[in-house]
C-alpha cells in the first residue's frame, strides 16, 4: 500500500504531462531499486520537449549506471540544435565515461585549447619554444573511442617537435 501511494504521484504527473507511465511500472522500479522519479521526470522533459523515450529504455540506462537526466538533456539540445543524436548513441557516450550533454553543447560551440610551451631543436642547433591554439569540435558519430582533449594536445606537441626537429634550420622552422 506504501509503495503504490508513492508511486500515484508520479503516476499523476505523469498521466497529466502526456508521458503517461504505469502504476505498475512504477512499482515495479521500486522493487528493482529504481527511483521512479529518476526516470519519470525526465521522461517528461523528453515528452514535453517531442522527444518518445520508451520508459523501458531510461530504465536500462539507470541500471547500466548512466546518468538519465544528463543523456535526456543532451537528446533535447540535439534536438534543438539540429543535431541527429539518438537515444542509443547518448546513452552509449555517456556509459563510456565521457559527458555527452558537455560532448552537444561542444559540436554548437567550438572550444578552444591552448597547448604548453613545447620545445624542440633544429637541425642547426637552435631551440625554439612553440605555443599553439587548437580550436576543438566534437564530432558525435566518433565521440566513443575517439581522441580526448589530452590525446590531442599529446598530438598537437608531437607534430611541433616533428616539425622544428625536422627542418634544416630555425629560420625555415619559424617559417612553417
Amino acid at each position: 500500500l506504501l509503495l503504490l501511494l508513492r508511486a500515484v504521484g508520479l503516476w499523476v504527473a505523469a498521466t497529466f504531462s502526456g508521458a503517461p507511465v504505469g502504476i505498475g511500472q512504477l512499482i515495479a522500479m521500486r522493487l528493482r531499486r529504481v527511483p521512479p522519479a529518476s526516470i519519470v521526470n525526465p521522461r517528461i522533459s523528453a515528452v514535453k520537449a517531442g522527444l518518445d523515450v520508451p520508459v523501458n529504455e531510461l530504465e536500462a540506462h539507470f541500471l547500466a549506471g548512466g546518468t538519465v537526466d544528463r543523456v535526456v538533456i543532451a537528446l533535447i539540445s540535439a534536438q534543438k540544435a539540429g543535431i541527429n543524436l539518438t537515444f542509443a548513441r547518448a546513452a552509449a557516450i555517456d556509459l563510456a565515461g565521457r559527458d555527452v550533454l558537455e560532448a552537444v553543447k561542444m559540436s554548437v560551440n567550438p572550444k578552444v585549447i591552448q597547448t604548453p610551451k613545447v620545445a624542440a631543436v633544429a637541425a642547426d642547433g637552435i631551440q625554439l619554444i612553440a605555443i599553439a591554439r587548437v580550436t576543438l569540435r566534437a564530432n558525435i558519430e566518433r565521440l566513443v573511442g575517439g581522441a580526448g582533449e589530452d590525446t590531442i594536445l599529446a598530438r598537437v606537441g608531437e607534430g611541433i617537435v616533428t616539425t622544428i626537429g625536422s627542418a634544416g634550420s630555425h629560420k625555415e622552422a619559424l617559417e612553417n
